[in-house]
């Protein structure tokens, strides 16, 4: 500082004031920098941001603070270890956007604190939060949800869970959010509230202090549902097969388990990918409620941010029980979930472990999956169909008349028990799949294709939903004890033929109501309320496995 201004600066100074006076002008600080450097008081900001726990988000507030002190940046609030790194992140992209990084205390408060809080989405709120406390943004205008995290040139990369995020900030009434430009489309789908996308924290910095206004993103439902009807796999491209092709639409009427019995090159694995095409077309509530599961798990593809189509999911036959149920230090969703109201395949059905197996228990009973730690517990939903496939014996060839199978008995059977009988209970349709002979496969007659099947699917739906409306269920498979009393119950000669079936195959009480619920499903598939007798017997012929290969 030249001279004559050091003498104008400290003209009329005296004492502890001209000390005052002459640090300030050294420093070159002014106005509230001033009185908080020297008082000893510090500058705090709030930034409202988000979290998710499950698929369920929550908001939360990023607390900083910026007081006297020796330059350090602490993070608090039970902070995972992506979490307290953000502070290297944070830093370099302040300084790279040309603004000034404090150097002063800074201590950054993720509330509520009893959460633990992981992830790489407080760092865009973080660094409005210092930049507020800082004065370049003015405090009072941080009314809006931030969300994203920050490559180390200032640009914001996309989050995982932004979906169900922008959803709590919908619910709780925030008049809009900011999010990551990548994850703009996900986050329009909710109603109520306006999307912000930026691509940089200037942009972030500049909306907040009013110098740039940003365009909120708009959705379209239609344009993510028009295209629903086309499939990539038909059931047209199948030959023969009509009696697991009609199986299989029962199993989609009334979202039934089905598992497929047969020899290799039998076309087991053809007809479950095209499974999921003779399903119902999604519903928006569905789609929501599926894309927060891939939104959660990172699998939202950038450039749509709904599901339009059910999910299938055919994990290799190595994976874990954790890859399956879901699991890790903080919980992620795991295959049943990620199949949520869609198809979860499962081709060589005895070649997985058998814990892995097990595991699916209770997701196919309940409908979610818990996954609890030592801190907190998570919930995932996994309504799904399961659709699995199986050799009848270790070579392949025990029903194929065509080859001759060189397996033993003691081999066919415990090839058979790597799957367990409470889990076979849990498979409602067994259906065997022979080899399609040749004049099968030349005919040129054409397949009924997946369309018209779901059409007859789309009916028998809307029949079951019209009927459980009342009772908070929605397809067949769902009905517990009480429901099948009272929708289930088989006139004089369908109970005899009934009664005749579970002394003759030993079916089990669990195995019995399979029975009734399928046949309730081929009597929507009909038209007709009544279970009659023709019904039992189609139903009683997919339980294979009861009766015995």
């Amino acid at each position: 500082m030249p001279a004559s201004g050091t003498k104008k600066h400290f003209a009329g100074c005296r004492g502890r004031g001209l000390a005052s006076a002459i640090i300030r002008g050294l420093l070159n600080v002014s106005g509230p920098v001033y009185k908080r450097v020297f008082s000893g008081g510090g500058l705090l900001s709030k930034v409202l941001s988000g979290a998710v726990v499950g698929i369920d988000g929550y908001l939360m507030e990023v607390e900083v603070d910026i007081s006297r002190g020796l330059p350090t940046f602490t993070t608090v609030g039970l902070p995972e270890v992506t979490v307290r790194e953000s502070r290297e992140r944070v830093k370099s992209a302040i300084n790279n956007c040309g603004y000034r990084f404090p150097d002063d205390r800074i201590t950054v408060n993720l509330a509520p604190a009893h959460i633990r809080k992981a992830g790489t989405g407080f760092d865009l709120p973080i660094a409005v939060g210092i930049l507020a406390a800082a004065g370049i943004i003015q405090a009072n205008g941080l009314k809006y949800p931030v969300i994203g995290e920050l490559a180390l040139d200032g640009r914001v990369r996309p989050v995982n869970g932004c979906l169900p995020m922008a959803s709590a900030a919908s619910d709780a009434g925030y008049p809009g959010i900011i999010v990551p430009y990548e994850n703009r489309r996900e986050a329009s789908v909710v109603k109520d509230i306006p999307v912000y996308p930026v691509k940089h924290l200037s942009e972030a910095v500049g909306f907040f202090a009013g110098q740039c206004e940003l365009a909120p993103e708009t959705f379209d439902a239609g344009e993510f549902f028009e295209d629903e009807g086309e499939t990539d796999q038909d059931f047209s491209e199948v030959a023969g097969q009509t009696q697991v092709k009609r199986a299989m639409e029962i199993a989609a009427a009334g979202s039934h388990n089905i598992l497929m019995i047969g020899p290799p090159g039998s076309g087991k694995t053809m007809l479950a990918k095209r499974f999921a095409g003779i399903m119902p077309a999604i519903t928006f509530e569905e789609a929501i409620e599926t894309s927060k599961i891939l939104s959660v798990a990172g699998l939202m593809a950038n450039h749509r941010g709904l599901v339009s189509k059910r999910p299938f999911r055919a994990p290799h036959h190595t994976i874990s029980d954790a890859g399956m149920i879901g699991g890790g230090a903080n919980p992620r969703p795991g295959e049943v979930s990620l199949s949520h109201n869609g198809v979860l395949f499962l081709d060589e059905l005895p070649e997985f472990k058998r814990q892995v197996l097990e595991v699916l228990r209770q997701p196919l009973e309940g409908g979610e999956v818990t996954i609890s730690r030592a801190a907190h517990a998570v919930t995932y939903p996994s309504r799904f169909i399961l659709v699995a496939a199986m050799n009848p014996c270790p070579c392949g060839y025990y029903t194929d008349p065509q080859h001759q199978c060189h397996c033993s008995v003691s081999q066919i059977r415990k090839y058979r028990q790597k799957i367990s009988g409470p889990l076979l209970d849990r498979m409602d349709i067994h259906i065997e799949v022979p080899r399609v002979s040749y004049p099968e496969l030349i005919n040129a007659r054409s397949e009924e294709g997946s369309l018209d099947i779901r059409s007859r699917v789309a009916e028998a739906r809307q029949r079951q939903m019209k009927r459980f409306k009342p009772y908070g269920i929605h397809v067949n498979s769902q009905m517990q004890n009480r429901h099948i009393k009272i929708f289930c119950s088989p006139d004089r000669d369908s109970g005899r033929l009934l009664e005749s079936a579970v002394e003759r195959l030993g079916l089990s009480a669990r195995a019995y109501n399979r029975v009734l619920k399928i046949s309730r499903t081929i009597a929507d598939l009909a038209g007709t309320e009544e279970i009659k007798a023709e019904h039992i017997a189609e139903a009683i012929q997919y339980r294979s496995l009861d009766r015995g290969l």
